[in-house]
């Protein structure tokens, strides 16, 4: 089992999935490390015995916990079905780790705010990681839970995409600004375009919830808003559409100047 640090929580560093499917399908891919598996004293059965086998065949270790310890340790006591695994998520880390370092810190991040849709958070991991973003900001609290869902909807690639956690948006705003970034938020009435806006070296863009947008605390902290031109009658489009317009022309940007 991998030992993590004193300081680094291990929702930090892994992505818990949870469901006999979702286990035995990381247990069984080559490509993912497996932490651990935690199985519910209660689940028995021959279902049971082919994770028990699968995990010993990786040489995974496999602890026993009660079903409720399973339900909160998994954070979804309806879908659980008592057992978790620990899958080791390598490019993961807080965004504090990542932002102590100015040699290695990445210079274009995104920053969820309020998107709880699990499905937008998956394919907004997927087309960040696809685009060669920096990093994409996860916080704790009011985002999406990395789970299988947000797994499913990356196809995957929730496993190894930049993420960078934070306890909540607005603090990760604040951490960012000390930094020395910039933060801009996306928005359909925003003063100038995502393709006219002239970015500084370090920024961040903050993607709002489906609802509500960007909340007012992490507003405050932005220096523009940036849109993207419609056409046809179309107001806006989804979060996770407009994160992929986002990610392949900060892209764009990069390839044309040669970096």
């Amino acid at each position: 089992m991998l030992v993590v640090p004193n300081d680094v929580s291990p929702k930090d560093r892994f992505v818990t999935v949870y469901g006999r499917k979702p286990v035995l399908e990381a247990l069984q891919d080559p490509d993912l490390a497996v932490d651990k598996v935690i199985l519910a004293e209660n689940a028995v059965g021959a279902v049971a015995r082919e994770i028990i086998q699968a995990a010993r065949s990786r040489g995974v270790a496999v602890q026993r916990a009660t079903a409720q310890r399973v339900k909160v340790l998994a954070g979804n006591g309806r879908h659980d079905q008592g057992v978790l695994a620990d899958v080791v998520a390598p490019r993961m880390r807080t965004l504090t780790a990542a932002l102590s370092s100015p040699r290695d810190m990445p210079e274009t991040l995104l920053l969820l705010d309020g998107i709880t849709t699990p499905a937008n958070v998956g394919m907004i991991l997927r087309t960040a990681t696809a685009a060669g973003i920096g990093g994409v900001v996860v916080p704790r609290r009011g985002v999406a839970s990395i789970d299988p869902l947000v797994v499913k909807a990356s196809a995957g690639v929730a496993f190894r995409a930049p993420i960078l956690r934070a306890a909540t948006a607005a603090s990760a705003a604040e951490e960012l600004i000390e930094a020395g970034f910039s933060l801009f938020a996306m928005a359909a009435d925003g003063e100038t375009t995502l393709f006219d806006v002239e970015l500084p070296r370090r920024v961040a863009f903050v993607l709002g919830g489906e609802t509500d947008g960007v909340s007012d605390e992490v507003a405050e902290s932005v220096m523009g808003r940036v849109s993207i031109p419609l056409a046809g009658g179309v107001e806006s489009l989804n979060v996770a559409s407009a994160a992929a317009v986002l990610t392949f022309e900060l892209t764009r940007r990069r390839l044309a100047a040669g970096a």
